[in-house]
């Protein structure tokens, strides 16, 4: 359980509700991850690992997540969340952002984020990743971004 995770799987969905919990639970399985016990870490992306499509985990798993939701219950509001990716072969970060933007809004902050978590870490040339999810408020709506750090 406590091994370095070789697979880092971004994911997003959005979705409504019917309450505020519901409509993130409703973005998760939009984003494939519903059916896991999410477990939040923080946002590094670890050395040897790499970018890998959600593997098929068994339902109730307990699974290292970094991830960013926004709920709202303002109709015709935009929301968004975002998880950015600075990757090297010596591994990277995962910063997440999640508010009232628009997938580009949230885009640009995210970069900056992620710009300046490779450089206080000494990274200069990266690659940059987005998983994002946008939505527009119907009654009550969530977009959730995530990364799953999974070994195998």
């Amino acid at each position: 359980m406590y091994e370095r995770p070789t697979k880092v799987c971004l994911v997003w969905g959005a979705a409504e509700g019917d309450s505020e919990l519901t409509a993130f639970d409703n973005a998760l399985l939009k984003a494939g991850i519903g059916h896991l016990n999410l477990m939040a870490v923080t946002s590094i992306f670890p050395e040897g690992a790499a970018l890998s499509p959600l593997p098929d985990i068994p339902t109730g798993t307990l699974t290292p997540t970094v991830y960013a939701k926004m709920v709202s219950e303002t109709p015709g509001e935009a929301i968004a969340s975002c998880i950015g990716v600075g990757l090297t072969d010596r591994g990277g970060v995962l910063m997440e952002a999640h508010g009232p933007w628009t997938a580009g809004q949230i885009e640009d902050r995210v970069t900056k984020m992620v710009a300046e978590g490779m450089a206080v870490r000494g990274f200069g040339d990266y690659e940059l990743h987005f998983a994002t999810a946008e939505h527009r408020v119907d009654r009550i709506g969530s977009a959730v971004a995530a990364a799953v750090l999974w070994r195998g």
